[in-house]
């Protein structure tokens, strides 16, 4: 076809595509935030069919530097990967974003915490998360009374953990949700604490679409007050 017979041709039309329907008014845009990194000094793969598995594949003491890139199925989540954190050390805050979480996860974070190994958690969800899971959104609002913690709604479907402990920072950048699906998943957890505090610095720059987010956002305790 010659491009003089192409002009004035409407594609969409041709098709049969609708007109575009009026657009109506939109959320705030969040604005263009950057995370810097750096090098990790180790990058160690992994391969696991379920949290048993995972225990065995990776090691019991991280270190700064540290990098684990995983490929998991079966029963392994975001959550099997905090758990292991947690089995090395108390937890002082956590950022969990996630699309969805089951209610098992919200009741093991207060158990954690009721025992003083999980401190401030401060949720990060997608504009769903309510309406889809009401009993779930009812149990992290009344966990967050007893941790200080928030619970930010917005156009989210990132899948990021940004923890900070006793003895060491991490970062867990999932495929996976907070909640168990049988499917094949990649995640890398990152042990640096820069990198950790600028995922922090993002977080508690995010808009809110709810009002009712408890308190105010985590400023993080940055590497330079380490």
């Amino acid at each position: 076809m010659s491009e003089e017979l192409l002009l004035g041709f409407d594609l969409g039309k041709a098709l049969g595509f609708n007109e575009p329907e009026e657009k109506q008014e939109q959320p705030v845009e969040q604005g263009s935030i950057k995370v810097s990194h750096r090098m990790g000094k180790r990058q160690i793969w992994r391969k696991a069919a379920s949290e048993a598995a995972l225990e065995q594949a990776m090691p019991w003491h991280f270190q700064e530097g540290d990098c684990f890139h995983c490929f998991s199925f079966g029963d392994v989540d975001s959550f099997s990967f905090f758990k292991m954190v947690l089995r090395q050390q108390p937890i002082q805050y956590a950022a969990i974003s996630t699309w969805c979480m089951a209610g098992e996860d919200v009741t093991d974070l207060r158990r954690w915490h009721a025992k003083g190994m999980v401190g401030r958690v401060d949720f990060f969800v997608g504009e769903i998360f309510k309406g889809s899971y009401p009993d779930v959104y009812s149990a992290v609002m009344e966990f967050l009374e007893e941790c200080g913690g928030r619970l930010v709604t917005f156009r989210n479907h990132s899948k990021v953990m940004a923890i900070e402990g006793d003895r060491f920072d991490c970062l867990i950048e999932s495929s996976a949700n907070v909640n168990t699906n049988p499917r094949s998943e990649n995640t890398v957890l990152t042990v640096d604490r820069d990198l950790v505090a600028e995922y922090i610095k993002l977080f508690s720059e995010i808009v809110p679409f709810n009002r009712d987010c408890g308190a105010p956002p985590y400023r993080g305790r940055g590497s330079a007050k380490r």
